[in-house]
């Protein structure tokens, strides 16, 4: 197992494609801090009945979309990146072969959600300094069940994406499934007819991430459900692609 992990992080680390992802995960967080930066010259600008309107200037919100589509597609670049399934020869194992891949991205995935919240977070209360709620972002006790989340919808998008790009054994397809699943469906399902809206965008992972921080009033799903939600999507996902590599040929 460890040689198999250290021969998938050596394919990982000498490829160009991962460090365009996390230029991407940069050029990300510092657009945020550009947006909350606005936001609290905005603020300072306003009336104070406007300034009790305004809302938070956490750029976590903006960065954790894009950091899960990033790692999703990393997922899928660990999956594809030998289609001829090659490594075989050095790891004959193939359930060996996809637990190595799997910690890869699973570490990988959780280091990258983690740094990228924290950069935000920290950014963000960096700028709006003393300056009250509505603006002020949550202290750290109190964003940890947010942050928590997010890192964990984004170890649920980079398996997924390791998942699809195993079945599919197409980089570019599963780019494009996880796209239609993370930004095209749920902007379709709320023009659905009530309550298929509701019901249907409960379950997708953009919104399984406030359910399962809690921080919505009335969801659909409680947090402990909306988790399980999140798990089913790699179970699916990771699974399928698992009875593909286990039972095609290379």
């Amino acid at each position: 197992m460890r040689n198999a992990l250290a021969a998938e992080w050596l394919k990982l680390r000498t490829v160009r494609a991962p460090y365009g992802l996390l230029l991407a995960i940069g050029l990300t967080i510092a657009f945020g801090a550009t947006i909350s930066w606005l936001m609290v010259q905005d603020y300072d600008t306003s009336p104070a009945a406007e300034q009790a309107r305004f809302a938070s200037a956490d750029a976590s919100v903006v960065v954790t979309p894009v950091v899960q589509f990033c790692v999703a597609a990393l997922g899928a670049l660990v999956a594809t990146s030998d289609p001829g399934l090659t490594a075989l020869t050095t790891v004959p194992n193939r359930k060996r072969l996809l637990a190595a891949k799997s910690t890869l991205v699973a570490t990988t995935a959780v280091v990258v959600g983690a740094a990228a919240l924290a950069l935000s977070l920290g950014t963000s209360r960096l700028i709006a300094g003393d300056r009250p709620p509505p603006i002020a972002p949550q202290d750290w006790p109190d964003a940890l069940p947010w942050a928590g989340a997010a890192v964990l919808s984004i170890l649920v998008t980079g398996l997924v994406g390791l998942g699809l790009g195993l079945a599919v054994r197409s980089t570019a397809v599963t780019i494009v499934v996880v796209g239609v699943l993370l930004w095209g469906l749920p902007a379709v399902t709320p023009m659905l007819p009530e309550p298929w809206s509701t019901d249907v965008s409960a379950v997708m992972v953009p919104y399984l991430v406030w359910q399962v921080a809690g921080t919505i009033t009335d969801p659909p799903l409680g947090p402990v459900a909306a988790a399980g939600c999140l798990i089913l999507h790699v179970l699916v996902t990771l699974g399928a692609g698992a009875v593909t590599l286990l039972r095609r040929d290379a």
